[in-house]
């Protein structure tokens, strides 16, 4: 009986590897809202981090979260760093590159619950009296992320929290 279940548990785990194995080498996942403001409404509040806690998604997610910015104090050079709860991980982000009113470009660091080097693109496009904001974020997947993903897509993963911030940020835009 023992030899029958062992065999059943190497056959699933080699199934699971095999699977994962075909997994993409890298991850993109996006959403996009209709803001009714201009771009240079909404660009503070994405190109300064002091000004995420009115919109980002998981600021709510530990109350008690620790919180550090350093760098610049907004746009290129500026950075922020957070240590929280299972739900927030820890990590560091950067503002690689600020183009006014028109795209942020982040350097994502998550050191956990997994360590990975991630980077997220919010770009801003008017049209006529709204702005369309895509947030996106895209990275390498490693082995053990393919592994996760046989079970959960990044973008179920993350494309709910997505939706929340945009929708956080139209409404913090919309004022």
């Amino acid at each position: 009986m023992l030899k029958k279940i062992a065999i059943v548990v190497v056959v699933a785990l080699a199934a699971v590897l095999a699977v994962a194995a075909t997994k993409p080498d890298s991850f993109r996942v996006e959403r996009s809202v209709s803001i009714k403001a201009p771009p240079e409404k909404i660009f503070p509040l994405l190109d300064d981090f002091h000004n995420w806690t009115a919109w980002s998604p998981w600021e709510n997610k530990d109350p008690s979260m620790k919180r550090s910015h350093s760098g610049a104090p907004r746009g290129k050079g500026a950075a922020y760093a957070w240590e929280g709860n299972n739900a927030v991980g820890s990590g560091r982000m950067e503002i690689a590159e600020s183009s006014p009113a028109s795209k942020v470009t982040i350097d994502l660091y998550f050191l956990k619950p997994v360590e990975a080097h991630n980077v997220a693109d919010f770009t801003l496009k008017p049209e006529g009296g709204t702005t369309n904001v895509t947030w996106a974020m895209h990275g390498h997947s490693p082995f053990l992320s393919k592994v996760i993903q046989v079970f959960l897509s990044m973008d179920r993963m993350v494309g709910q929290d997505f939706e929340a911030g945009l929708a956080n940020l139209k409404a913090a835009a919309e004022k």
